[in-house]
């Protein structure tokens, strides 16, 4: 898969103004974070869900081992095309939403000595896999793993590249060669306080990752 194609989502929004103005960069996935634990939990979905987002852009809802019908009512009500799987989800959990409808991405939080065998059990019940650190919350820690695991990978769902993206990493992305990366995750690194993104700074990254 060739680089220069990297799709670029961009998670945790929160405040309609600054949605706005991301949406202007044309990304291609948009992340809203369900858990109250969070800092950039989306409580209001109405607040946000009404502007008119890009035709490629799709609204992805991150949920954190909730219920798979809040999970439903939630996607319903936010017209989300895509799940985000952030908890301990099991693979019949991954399968009953992917029948419903909805496009799954199982995410996994990976430490030196992660195991990606397991993963074999979620390969027909998910559409992408999300690859994050390990840290003290589910996710949004900003801080990046060893990405040469991912060399490892053999599977043959495509997946997505989390945690501690920063500007500075682009170029060393776009390098990446690794046949099944997907797409980019940003967060925390291009915020200036949880939800709030720099979004000049998003749209120098997604210039070079782009270009």
């Amino acid at each position: 898969m060739p680089n220069h194609t990297l799709q670029i989502k961009v998670c945790g929004m929160k405040y309609r103004q600054n949605l706005q103005d991301l949406l202007l960069l044309q990304p291609d996935y948009v992340g809203f974070i369900f858990y109250d634990k969070s800092p950039r939990c989306i409580a209001e979905q109405e607040a946000v869900f009404d502007l008119d987002f890009p035709i490629q852009a799709q609204k992805v809802g991150v949920f954190v081992d909730e219920a798979v019908p809040v999970i439903r009512e939630k996607a319903s009500q936010g017209g989300l095309q895509v799940v985000q799987l952030h908890g301990h989800e099991t693979p019949q959990t991954c399968r009953v939403l992917k029948e419903a409808g909805l496009v799954v991405m199982k995410a996994f939080r990976v430490g030196t000595d992660f195991d990606f065998a397991p993963l074999q059990a979620y390969a027909a019940s998910v559409d992408f896999f999300l690859f994050d650190a390990s840290g003290a919350s589910p996710g949004g820690n900003g801080v990046r793993f060893n990405w040469e695991l991912l060399q490892k990978y053999s599977l043959e769902v495509p997946y997505f590249l989390s945690g501690g993206i920063d500007l500075m990493h682009a170029a060393e992305i776009k390098a990446l060669r690794l046949p099944h990366l997907y797409g980019v995750d940003l967060n925390s690194k291009f915020e200036v306080q949880p939800g709030l993104k720099d979004v000049p700074r998003l749209k120098q990254f997604v210039e070079e990752l782009r270009g």
